[in-house]
């Protein structure tokens, strides 16, 4: 056994401690592809937490012999571990930390399985069945707390930043921690790291014992973004319209860090959703801050928001450069008017069930070329509708950054083909421009090519 790998035996810890034997068998079967395969993908992404490589096809390369098995046993299911990672390991025995996020994984796996997919429980042709499926998931995850006043916050941001905004981001969770709010990233590192890691000095000082620090990720991105250590609260969605739903729906604010295409992709959905007319009256506090440094990226993606879905967009969103103690407070009294909107429509604190999600940001989008190439990007529709096309996108220029069917498809057929309208293309392609220069499309020191090409 290389100095690097590790074999061991793991039993789950309050997580998920039976399942049946069909369920088992289904894990056992290591045909291409199947249940089997995905838990594999997810299980070495999680054991492979600290990474500094974002391309999944590079990881399981390298870990091409890592295997993963579970046995039912007469008192529970154990897990036997062929050459992970020794990173997940101390003295041989995993990390309690990574043992939990390890059978968060297999949970979720299982219940998406069965319960959702293999089911006739959810219509996920209609827009009511994809959330009932979305509330599912996570309540079966026990992230949806009840009886408690409305203090979830999600952070987004970029995996691929510099120190400068990653000490902001600690910054920004430490003063969000302070005054007893919890955190919601993507799981990662970068700006999905730095708001958990600094909530959790300001949560001790506080002496707050039950915090909480909740990912949300889906299986084509946790290999680049593998779950950082803090996460406390891993769930897995299927796709990633799901995910982007669950953060919504989670959400009581949103403050939103230096990113690249995946960040714009979540402010785009976000914005859509609130767009919508049944929204607009509904409080829903959303920061975007960064440091010094980042002022000029900010006013980047301000300037393509307006340009794009017009002047109105910017009511919806505050820029707050530099300044984490009034983001944190923005935030805070953006949560007591979410707490008395809810209040008074007696909505649920712990899942936004009268937010409209219209079905256009619901259905998941596949991006092929084909798909990517008929995107309909011109601004004679609806912003609503603009909104969710140019999330789509951004969707597929992810996934051709850093998601393993992503980047074999442009292997295979070359960059995708993003076409618009004169104006637009000079905007997208001056924002993606942008982004390369700063190097937030990749970890620093990899070479970027671009998957996509812009034309008019």
């Amino acid at each position: 056994m290389a100095d690097n790998r590790v074999s061991a035996r793991v039993v789950p810890e309050g997580t998920l401690e039976v399942i049946s034997q069909v369920e088992a068998a289904a894990l056992r079967n290591t045909g291409h592809g199947g249940l089997y395969g995905l838990f594999r993908r997810c299980a070495l992404a999680v054991l492979n937490a600290g990474s500094h490589v974002d391309d999944p096809t590079v990881i399981f390369d390298e870990y091409k012999d890592f295997e993963i098995a579970v046995h039912v046993r007469d008192r529970g299911i154990k897990l036997q571990i062929i050459n992970a990672p020794a990173s997940a390991f101390v003295d041989g025995v995993m990390l309690t930390g990574v043992r939990e996020l390890l059978f968060a994984v297999l949970r979720d796996i299982v219940y998406v399985n069965n319960e959702i997919e293999a089911s006739s429980r959810f219509d996920l042709h209609t827009t009511a069945g994809i959330t009932n499926a979305v509330f599912h998931i996570l309540r079966n995850a026990k992230v949806l707390r009840p009886q408690r006043d409305p203090n979830l916050v999600v952070c987004w941001g970029g995996h691929s930043i510099d120190r400068e905004e990653y000490d902001y981001s600690k910054t920004v969770g430490y003063e969000l921690g302070l005054r007893g709010l919890n955190i919601c990233t993507g799981c990662g590192p970068g700006a999905m790291k730095g708001p958990m890691k600094g909530a959790t000095v300001a949560h001790a000082k506080q002496r707050i014992r039950d915090a909480r620090y909740v990912g949300i990720t889906e299986p084509q991105i946790i290999a680049a973004e593998s779950p950082n250590a803090i996460v406390n609260d891993l769930v897995i969605m299927p796709d990633i319209e799901k995910r982007l739903e669950a953060f919504v729906r989670t959400a009581h604010a949103v403050v939103v860090l230096p990113g690249g295409v995946g960040t714009m992709e979540e402010i785009l959905y976000l914005l859509g959703i609130l767009l919508h007319p049944k929204n607009r009256d509904m409080p829903f506090p959303l920061v975007f801050t960064g440091p010094e440094s980042s002022r000029e990226y900010f006013m980047r993606i301000d300037e393509f928001l307006r340009h794009m879905l017009g002047d109105e967009i910017g009511s919806f969103y505050e820029i707050v450069v530099n300044e984490p103690d009034v983001v944190a407070q923005r935030v805070k009294e953006g949560t007591r008017g979410v707490r008395a909107y809810r209040k008074k429509h007696r909505d649920a604190f712990y899942f936004n069930w009268r937010l409209k999600v219209d079905p256009i940001f619901q259905r998941p989008f596949e991006p092929t070329h084909e798909n990517m190439a008929s995107l309909n990007l011109a601004n004679n529709q609806a912003p609503h509708e603009l909104a969710a096309n140019l999330r789509c996108a951004f969707s597929g220029i992810v996934a051709g950054n850093v998601k393993e069917e992503g980047i074999t498809a442009i292997q295979a057929q070359g960059p995708f083909k993003i076409r618009g309208g004169e104006r637009f293309s000079a905007q997208l392609d001056k924002l993606l421009q942008s982004f390369i220069a700063d190097q937030r499309m990749r970890l620093p020191g990899s070479d970027y090519q671009p998957c996509y090409e812009v034309y008019s």
